[in-house]
């Protein structure tokens, strides 16, 4: 099942742009929840970022099924 394999590469690299694309607080602070004002820990995402981080979910399932799949067969 070569197509399998590499349907596999293709969403493991779209994931990985997708949440390199995230750019949630990249400093230390950000770890444990510091920055304070609009940059705290809960922030609702709107626009672009709202779409990008529902594609990750989308694309983390596909890769998982199709992980599954790998399994199986």
């Amino acid at each position: 099942m070569v197509a399998l394999e590499i349907a596999q590469i293709v969403v493991a690299l779209i994931l990985i742009v997708l949440v390199l694309l995230q750019e949630r607080e990249a400093g230390v602070s950000g770890i444990f929840g510091g920055g304070g004002g609009d940059g705290g820990f809960y922030q609702q995402r709107r626009g672009l970022e709202r779409f990008i981080f529902g594609a990750t979910i989308v694309f983390v399932a596909v890769f998982a099924g199709l992980a599954l799949l790998n399994l199986v067969f």
